[in-house]
């Protein structure tokens, strides 16, 4: 079985699925990973304590948790295969002071409209695992427990946006100037990421330049720690899989070995 990498990954608004150049740029990235064996994914859309994993049966439903979007996207489906097994791994390396619990949750949107660029055929397990705190060591710890799963065909993402304000937007089109917020944060991440300087990284309350406009809740930034913390080596430079924008918001993404 091939070691699998973690990402983390800029989720998008559900229009992400009618812009060709991220949707190009999502299935590029798929195309170039070995098929995973399933699928867990940590979106900023689900903060939930202690560590809930959502329903494992085959087929779970959707969470649509958007609003004011055509209606097309509240009819799409997204029915993937039984993940039990994934559940009963995942809950195998948590401590026995930290159980997981399993709620009857479907994927939200910051699992299944990326997944559904990725891997359209919905054939994988997937399984999406609550976000139990916005500390970014404790967060890294969690990516830590989970790393083993990779060795296991099992591909960990952490679904964000690596800026996220939202109420400071001015400009709604997709292809919108980033606002200087935006740009000087995402500069910033970009050199920590590439000098592997994660002490930085979870301070970035403090440290990075655009804030708070970039992150006014951070629940968008923090699933990267989860991905950094699966990584062999948090310290070692991530690759780029995609940069840019989309209305101003970086929609950076990363690989992790």
């Amino acid at each position: 079985m091939n070691r699998m990498p973690a990402l983390y990954i800029g989720h998008g608004a559900p229009m992400l699925l009618d812009d060709p150049l991220w949707t190009s740029q999502l299935r590029d990235i798929a195309a170039k990973l070995p098929k995973p064996k399933a699928i867990l994914i940590v979106s900023a859309h689900w903060e939930s304590e202690p560590v809930t994993l959502s329903a494992s049966e085959a087929a779970t439903p959707l969470v649509y948790d958007f609003s004011g979007f055509d209606k097309k996207y509240y009819q799409m489906t997204y029915e993937t295969p039984d993940a039990t097994f994934l559940a009963r791994q995942v809950a195998s390396l948590m401590p026995d002071t930290e159980p997981v619990y399993q709620a009857n949750r479907g994927l939200d949107h910051g699992a299944w409209v990326p997944l559904k660029v990725m891997y359209p055929d919905a054939d994988i397990p997937v399984l999406q695992m609550s976000m139990p705190t916005s500390n970014p060591e404790k967060l890294m710890q969690l990516g830590k427990r989970l790393q083993t799963l990779r060795d296991q065909g099992v591909l960990i993402i952490g679904s964000g946006f690596l800026t996220h304000g939202l109420p400071f937007l001015r400009d709604w089109r997709i292809d919108a100037q980033a606002p200087g917020w935006s740009s000087d944060f995402d500069a910033w991440a970009a050199e920590a990421l590439a000098n592997g300087d994660v002490d930085s990284l979870s301070n970035f309350k403090e440290l990075a330049p655009g804030m708070p406009y970039a992150h006014p809740t951070v629940e968008h930034f923090t699933p990267l720690f989860v991905t950094l913390g699966a990584a062999e080596n948090p310290e070692s430079a991530p690759d780029t899989l995609i940069d840019g924008y989309f209305m101003g918001l970086s929609k950076r993404s990363i690989l992790v070995a």
